[in-house]
């Protein structure tokens, strides 16, 4: 798994947005808090627009603000905003990739990569970020020395 720029940003924006709930920001006042190049952030907050995260107001007012708590906002919605699946091989979904003779058992490796990532990132929300506070098997994982190893 690979976190891109792109679903780093989306998060972290995210992320900005709920700590400073209901109020809402710009996209320079975002971009500024998390120094996030500006008009790649345009482009991720209309994407998270689309998939209902947020909500955009016009004016002087204006600015863009969460479409529900951050209790309710899972990493993984915000991935996939940003992203589209979690998991993909060759641009498709891992259950229908097919290999021939021996690699054949990479096609359940690839579904139980995504679960693994399900296994996060639909579990954690943005207000666990905010208070620090994450689900116990996440704090497991994180508990593991090999968890913070470089290879």
């Amino acid at each position: 798994m690979h976190v891109t720029a792109r679903a780093d940003y989306a998060v972290r924006a995210v992320v900005q947005l709920a700590s400073i709930q209901p109020a809402t920001a710009t996209r320079h006042q975002l971009a500024e808090a998390q120094d996030i190049p500006g008009k790649f952030l345009e482009t991720i907050l209309g994407d998270l627009r689309r998939a209902g995260l947020l909500e955009a107001q016009r004016g002087a007012a204006g600015g863009y603000r969460l479409t529900r708590p951050p209790e309710q906002i899972l990493l993984a919605d915000i991935v996939r905003a940003a992203e589209g699946p979690l998991a993909a091989v060759r641009g498709q979904p891992p259950e229908d990739t097919t290999y021939p003779g021996p690699a054949r058992p990479l096609t359940q490796v690839w579904v139980a990569v995504r679960a693994s990532l399900r296994e996060v990132l639909e579990t954690v929300t943005v207000a666990d970020i905010l208070t620090g506070e994450l689900p116990e098997h996440v704090s497991d994982l994180l508990a593991r020395p090999d968890s913070w190893s470089r290879r």
